[in-house]
């Protein structure tokens, strides 16, 4: 390896069985597994072959071999989404970062959204550099997911239609309504569209407000689907919600969608 110093018997064939044996992340416990180790032993020789840059550190406890010819082992880092699919799990890729995998965006985003069902205490972690933005969902409420390789490992993300759902869920994981109405525009002109998915979703979602939202966009921007609108209307809830929860109530209210328009979409 470049600008790694040399290495020592002993330690070469423990090194060598961890690259075969864990070809992505790794905690302490399965290095100490597979070495035949106590877990304390284990620490101590994973944290010495980090400093010396044949293994990279992810997180503290958790690593990854550090391929033959990487000019700065210190610096190499996991693909987020692998990261995510090992530290968040059971979880999948969802809000603004499923849209922009199924192209129903083109804006770019440096953060990783990610729906778990485990509890963090931070709703935003930075690991390696990535910020990953963390939504908790109970298990029972995961809704529809796609398997998507990277690398050899099978990462969760939700599909186009479920994409579309969530996001008029919560508009916080879609980067904000103006964001949520290019991906409603982009999802009905493309290739994913299902018209029967999506009432299914969103009837599952049971949160009356993805529908007020919905019809809302669906009309101010003038995209012609009266079925959907006409199923949307039927079942909008009593009683007022916020068109964007993130922006202050503020605005005019439309007794139509019974929403409080406190944003701007284009039409």
């Amino acid at each position: 390896m470049n600008k790694i110093s040399g290495i020592g018997g002993k330690n070469r064939i423990l090194l060598d069985t961890l690259s075969r044996s864990m070809k992505n992340l790794f905690s302490v416990k399965d290095a100490a597994k597979i070495l035949g180790l106590p877990v304390k032993n284990a620490r101590l020789y994973l944290a010495y072959f980090a400093r010396r840059g044949w293994l990279s550190r992810i997180k503290p406890g958790l690593y990854i071999a550090v391929p033959l010819g990487t000019v700065n082992p210190q610096e190499y880092k996991e693909n987020p989404w692998i990261v995510a699919n090992r530290i968040f799990s059971p979880c999948y890729i969802g809000g603004w970062s499923a849209a922009e995998h199924w192209g129903l965006t083109d804006q770019i985003f440096s953060s990783i959204f990610v729906f778990t069902t485990r509890m963090f205490r931070k709703k935003e972690i930075t690991i390696q550099g990535t910020d990953y933005v963390l939504k908790l969902v109970r298990k029972k409420n995961i809704g529809h997911t796609k398997g998507v390789w990277i690398e050899n490992v099978k990462v969760q993300i939700s599909d186009p239609t479920q994409t579309v759902v969530d996001v008029l869920d919560d508009p916080i994981t879609g980067a904000g309504i103006r964001h949520i109405a290019e991906i409603v525009v982009n999802y009905f002109g493309s290739e994913h569209r299902s018209d029967s998915d999506l009432m299914k979703y969103a009837a599952e979602k049971k949160n009356r407000t993805v529908y007020k939202r919905l019809g809302f966009i669906l009309e101010t921007i003038n995209i012609q689907s009266p079925e959907i609108i006409e199923t949307c209307r039927k079942n909008i809830s009593a009683g007022y919600s916020v068109l964007d929860p993130a922006i202050k109530n503020k605005g005019t209210f439309n007794r139509k969608w019974n929403l409080r328009i406190n944003a701007e979409i284009q039409k």
